[in-house]
């Protein structure tokens, strides 16, 4: 009986390559980011109130920067929550 082998090159995995995300704050030539725009911010945060980080989001590192300071920032004034209950 001959059995049939399973060689690493007969498993053959396939990638899909994934279009690089564009940070939305460059392409819209944003200058900075206002920790009272709530409604901006949001799109940043989970739902349990954790910033979503830059390999997720897309953003480039200097406005990933300027969004995190930003969201704490609108956590201290109270207009963004910490934790969700």
């Amino acid at each position: 009986m001959a059995t049939k082998s399973t060689s690493p090159k007969s498993k053959l995995f396939v990638f899909k390559r994934l279009r690089k995300k564009r940070c939305r704050l460059c392409s819209n030539k944003m200058v900075s980011v206002d920790f009272k725009d709530v409604e901006f911010l949001k799109n940043f945060i989970t739902e349990r109130a954790k910033i979503i980080p830059r390999r997720i989001s897309g953003n480039c590192a200097k406005h990933q920067r300027m969004v995190t300071r930003a969201i704490k920032k609108a956590r201290e004034a109270g207009l963004l929550p910490f934790t969700v209950k």
